[in-house]
């Protein structure tokens, strides 16, 4: 019978029976990671996480826009400094990780994409990471240049690629196509339906994306491997016409099935369970903060023992380290403090 030598984790009930649900199993790498392998990382708010428990593994998380070394940690953090491997902010879309790397390839300045404040001029793609925006348009030009030539050199340097894909909900430009990381008005420049649209991108618009997307980093590094998450933040809300909670799961099933098919056609890409560990019908509710959304720091703390836990060459997570001694340029370490575009959203709730 087909079914006579699986192995445990392979039934319900086997699984159900153990008090952890057996889920050390849910991770069975397709390739070794080493002590000293250089890491990069990208995706959506709650990829910020993976970044803190690389620093403090003997995995080297690249990090090619350094805060300075004055700068305060709080104030680095709310500049968009060490959240990920490059001061992108946060990338939502497997569309906007497209337009990143093409755009870092040709080095292409996006006229619309900078956005007006006050007097001050926002980069909208990455609208965050300059709360208090730029002094006028050369300047924000500049600093934009800049950074594409800095995610570039990321894929010099970097061994593997960790991308955890947050939403397929995304506000673009009628004309250019361009993605933003939120909609126009939430943090600078004006919404005009006249010209941004709401998009939500379904599995082929995905896939394509996703793959287009490893095809141009493996056009810059063609020995690097990639890993993908999904991740378990809800959506703040939706502009879908759904309710949030149809919205979501079409959102995360879209997610997970393309990271599936990239996993199965690509031998260099792999995927990472965190959204299973997080939002499993084992686990449920108690996995996040009272609200429903946030993480909880424990649950972030076993993802991340399983994810080092079925990599034996690397020295075992010692569990809670990564929320109790930060490094002088950590992130807050509280889920609710990670810096996220998205949340902002609730400021618009009906009162």
């Amino acid at each position: 019978m087909p079914y006579s030598n699986l192995p445990a984790h392979a039934f319900w009930k086997l699984c159900r029976d153990d008090g952890d649900f057996l889920i050390e199993s849910i991770y069975q790498p397709k390739f070794a990671l080493a002590p000293g392998d250089r890491v990069a990382t990208a995706g959506s708010c709650f990829a910020q996480n993976i970044g803190r428990y690389i620093r403090r593994s003997d995995l080297r998380l690249v990090d090619v826009e350094p805060a300075p070394a004055s700068m305060p940690a709080e104030v680095a953090m709310r500049f968009g400094y060490g959240l990920f491997s490059a001061r992108y902010g946060n990338v939502y879309t497997a569309r906007q990780l497209r337009q990143l790397l093409s755009d870092c390839l040709s080095e292409t300045l996006r006229e619309d994409a900078f956005w007006d404040r006050d007097g001050q001029v926002f980069d909208a793609l990455r609208p965050n990471v300059e709360p208090d925006g730029f002094a006028d348009l050369d300047q924000a030009r500049a600093h934009r240049l800049d950074h594409l030539r800095r995610v570039r050199s990321i894929f010099k340097r970097a061994d593997v690629f960790v991308f955890t894909l947050g939403l397929t909900e995304t506000w673009a430009d009628r004309h250019s196509g361009t993605i933003y990381p939120t909609a126009p008005g939430v943090i600078a420049g004006q919404h005009d339906p006249a010209r941004h649209h709401f998009i939500n991108l379904g599995f082929a618009d995905t896939l394509e994306d996703m793959a287009v997307a490893l095809d141009l980093m493996r056009e810059l590094a063609p020995k690097l491997r990639v890993i993908l998450t999904v991740s378990p933040v809800p959506l703040t809300a939706t502009a879908s016409g759904q309710h949030v909670l149809r919205a979501n799961t079409y959102s995360k099933s879209v997610l997970r099935a393309v990271a599936e098919e990239l996993t199965q056609m690509h031998d260099h890409v792999d995927y990472f369970a965190a959204y299973e560990i997080i939002t499993g019908l084992p686990f449920g509710a108690r996995m996040y903060e009272p609200n429903l959304r946030n993480v909880r720091a424990e649950a972030v703390d076993s993802v991340m023992s399983v994810f080092f836990g079925a990599h034996p060459d690397l020295a075992p997570l010692q569990r809670g380290a990564a929320l109790t001694s930060p490094a002088p340029d950590a992130e807050a370490e509280a889920g609710d403090d990670l810096i996220c575009e998205e949340a902002m959203l609730e400021a618009f709730a009906p009162k």
